[in-house]
């Protein structure tokens, strides 16, 4: 049997040269973070050590910059399929970078260096490498993507079957230009689909032909509406060829990261079972973010609040300054949502009617509608977020009645009730806020319960401040 087909520059020669790389930039970054330590102002915030030269630091900075690397190793960013995911590496970039930081500092701590190492020279040379790392990466993303390498990295990829389920897929692969998968066809089943608007590759019936015609590296089905007999043999056919084998599981269309396998006496079983967000450690270190951001929050927009306070009932004297509604939280259960008033006194009455508060609606008071522009209405929600209602990321809520007429016209709407509402959410940095597609929001919502991680809030957190002003 022939060896499997390999693709050199994809798994061996840019991998090798990201780790170079990576490995340069490392040690410029740690030998900037020297000097920023021991050599420019910032040195005055730590414990002068005298005999701290950099002969005497290089071995240290050479153990660290081996730590790193071996940190990014770890988190699989020198595989080959890692190249295009930009996003991705970016992520494993900072948890290595977090990883090292905790490891080189307990090394420390074990054997006892000669200088010992600076736990600020630590966190000052972390945050310059992983700032130059993130430089070097895009740099070298760009010139992948933008050159005649892309086709040859990416994953050539057929479909076999068409339904919405793959068209969705085809949807996402075309949405952008460095995707790690490039879609190359669709091979008939014998479903005979219409409105398949891919090149057609062939039958099923020669699918060893077209694997190695087209180079396929990935076969997707469609669908498992396949003879047991025929789905034997189509798999056999990819273990000959080296074509990885994958299936869109329409049958599980959410929390694919839940499911696991299981025996029942001898029997396989494959369900959902816990996801990361609902384990005990990890609802109690989301708890303890919340807690801290609510308090930090309800002190800094304090002052913000009296003076908005005072310029709503400058203007509508009538009302009161905050507004209060009704609210599903997490198990359905109801709460009481706490907002700054950016309405008319009398605009509940029709209120009911409305999803969302659509731009240039008469009932918003002049102050009111500079508020909803930047988000500042919802600073009372930090309270919310203390009494244990909502936290400072998850799914925004929506009220009882429209829960109930959503959850009947939108797929899997109801399994974001399975996690406390949030301030802010994945759905909203990516600009899904007020009257937008309410489909697309709740996969995103989805997307954010199924792939949960702290490193993933502290992210959502971060582009809330950058992304913190409403469409027009």
């Amino acid at each position: 049997m022939p060896g499997a087909p390999t693709n050199s520059l994809r798994e061996t020669t840019l991998p090798a040269v990201l780790l170079a790389g990576d490995t340069l930039v490392a040690f410029s970054g740690l030998t900037l973070g020297y000097w920023l330590r021991y050599n420019s102002a910032l040195g005055a915030l730590g414990i002068d050590v005298p005999e701290a030269r950099f002969g005497n630091y290089l071995p240290l900075l050479l153990v660290g910059v081996g730590f790193l690397v071996g940190a990014f190793a770890q988190q699989g960013l020198y595989d080959g399929r890692m190249l295009l995911r930009k996003q991705h590496s970016l992520n494993l970039l900072a948890r290595g970078t977090v990883f090292w930081v905790v490891v080189y500092l307990a090394f420390s701590l074990v054997i006892k260096f000669d200088p010992p190492i600076s736990r600020l020279f630590v966190v000052i040379a972390a945050v310059v490498t992983l700032v130059l790392l993130w430089l070097w990466r895009e740099i070298f993303y760009r010139v992948i993507t933008g050159t005649a390498l892309l086709p040859r990295l990416q994953r050539r990829v057929a479909l076999l079957g068409w339904n919405p389920a793959a068209q969705g897929l085809v949807r996402e692969v075309q949405k952008s230009r460095g995707h790690p998968y490039t879609i190359v066809g669709s091979i008939d089943d014998g479903t005979h689909p219409p409105m398949n608007p891919l090149r057609g590759l062939g039958s099923v019936d020669a699918l060893g032909t077209i694997l190695r015609e087209e180079q396929i590296d990935v076969l997707i089905a469609a669908h498992l509406d396949i003879p047991a007999e025929k789905l034997r043999a189509i798999t056999a056919v990819c273990e000959r060829a080296y074509v990885e084998w994958k299936v869109v599981p329409a049958a599980f269309p959410i929390f694919l990261t839940g499911l696991r396998l299981q025996t029942v006496g001898s029997i396989p079983v494959i369900g959902v079972e816990d996801l990361a967000i609902s384990r005990l450690f990890n609802r109690v270190t989301k708890r303890v973010m919340d807690l801290v951001g609510a308090l930090v929050g309800l002190v800094v927009s304090a002052p913000v609040l009296a003076v908005l306070a005072a310029l709503i009932k400058a203007e509508s004297p009538a009302g009161p300054v905050f507004f209060r509604q009704t609210r599903i939280g997490a198990g359905h259960r109801e709460f009481t949502l706490y907002k700054l008033r950016s309405m008319r006194p009398d605009a509940a009455a029709s209120d009911a009617e409305n999803q969302s508060t659509k731009a240039g609606d008469p009932r918003l008071l002049r102050i009111g509608a500079f508020l909803r522009r930047w988000n500042l209405d919802e600073l009372p929600q930090y309270w919310n977020v203390l009494l244990g209602d909502m936290s400072l990321v998850g799914p925004r809520p929506e009220r009882p009645h429209h829960v109930e007429q959503l959850s009947t016209v939108i797929p899997h709407y109801l399994p974001r009730h399975l996690v406390n509402p949030g301030m802010t959410g994945w759905a909203q940095v990516n600009g899904l806020r007020g009257d937008t597609d309410l489909a697309e929001r709740i996969r995103y919502d989805i997307y954010y319960i199924e792939n949960w991680s702290l490193w993933l809030d502290c992210q959502i957190l971060l582009l809330t401040f950058l992304r913190w002003k409403n469409p027009s």
